[in-house]
């Protein structure tokens, strides 16, 4: 079962920042079970400029979780 780590906004809107157990076999599958529980939580993992860190990688697309892996959700960067 897979660990679930939100930063930023996404952490502040879901109201929590680190889930553990979580089960889904990809990343698009964990979208959709976040979207489920939390459908503001899900619209936003799927806005712009979200990236997906897979075990500290950041990743592009759709990619199969292993039962031990790290998936952080990070919010768009803001520069100033």
């Amino acid at each position: 079962m897979a660990k679930v780590l939100l930063f930023g906004r996404l952490r502040d809107l879901a109201g929590w920042r680190e889930r553990e157990g979580v089960e889904a076999i990809s990343i698009s599958a964990l979208k959709a079970l976040l979207a489920r529980e939390d459908a503001r939580l899900g619209a936003a993992l799927s806005g712009p400029g979200v990236q997906v860190a897979l075990d500290q990688a950041i990743v592009r697309g759709d990619r199969a979780i292993g039962p031990k892996a790290e998936v952080a959700f990070l919010p768009p960067m803001s520069g100033g």
